[in-house]
């Protein structure tokens, strides 16, 4: 079932370290509430329901943690266990669909066993969220600051996820080095940068016949436009910009799918902070 063990890439910063300063008269570990947790998952349309009843635990250890950790470090603007279902959680698991439809439709195999890469994974949203949905994919989130790479280390190894590893780098380093560039079934990536920069950072870690699935807001059309150049640079086509359900305030998010058609030149990604500086 599960095919993948943690394993990380960090900085002699260590875990006990960071842990010690963690606020101690509020750090009780794990003691969650689960029935708490899913009286206010009792959405019309709540992806969390779906989940079996191991999953459903895994999530709310993640959420426990989460809240926890982000007393002492950013994560999340979202501080109440009801939002972070609502605006997190949910808004992860939204996507799902997307990537199993098109990647059916489009990448001509199976998706029983796929490879998967979060860029710029932050509190692991949505890598970390999917990885627990979907036990038989593998899942690499990628982030490039060690204490969110400590924090994600934590609650991948206190949740039980076995199918998750996190590796420490920035995405214009990994897409240059052999054992990710072009090695991915499917790139995801939510709330990180503008989409023509995105596509730098993700589509060189994508396969030939492999996804780029971007989240993105709920009308995200100029954007759209302004990065088609950039991702048929990068070897890749937009084939669907698709609504998913969401709890913004919009109501809604967009999935922009892409399809790597041509391996991505080699001079792509750029130098750290060039995509970002000098957009394609």
């Amino acid at each position: 079932m599960f095919c993948l063990h943690t394993k990380s890439i960090l900085s002699p910063f260590s875990l006990r370290t960071f842990i010690k300063h963690l606020p101690r008269n509020k750090l009780t570990p794990f003691n969650f509430n689960r029935e708490a947790l899913i009286s206010t998952t009792s959405l019309k349309f709540s992806h969390f329901e779906t989940l079996d009843s191991q999953q459903k635990d895994q999530i709310s250890i993640y959420v426990d943690s989460l809240l926890q950790w982000n007393q002492k470090m950013n994560l999340t603007a979202v501080t109440e266990r009801s939002e972070v279902m609502e605006r997190h959680i949910e808004d992860s698991l939204a996507i799902l669909p997307s990537i199993n439809e098109f990647y059916e439709s489009h990448c001509g195999c199976s998706r029983g066993s796929l490879n998967l890469v979060d860029v710029g994974s932050g509190a692991g949203l949505p890598g970390l969220i999917l990885a627990i949905a979907c036990p038989s994919w593998n899942f690499t989130l990628l982030e490039s600051l060690n204490k969110r790479c400590l924090f994600l280390e934590h609650a991948i190894s206190v949740a039980g996820v076995t199918n998750a590893q996190v590796v420490r780098d920035r995405a214009e380093i990994a897409g240059q080095k052999l054992e990710y560039r072009e090695s991915f079934d499917v790139a995801i990536a939510r709330a990180v940068a503008e989409l023509r920069v995105l596509a730098e950072y993700c589509l060189p870690l994508v396969r030939v016949g492999g996804l780029f699935v971007a989240a993105k807001g709920h009308d995200p059309q100029e954007e759209v436009k302004n990065a088609e150049r950039a991702i048929k640079l990068l070897g890749a086509s937009v084939v669907d910009q698709q609504l998913v359900e969401s709890h913004s305030p919009y109501g809604q998010r967009t999935a922009i799918i892409c399809v790597k058609d041509h391996p991505t030149p080699r001079r792509y990604p750029r130098e750290p902070g060039t995509p970002a500086k000098i957009p394609l």
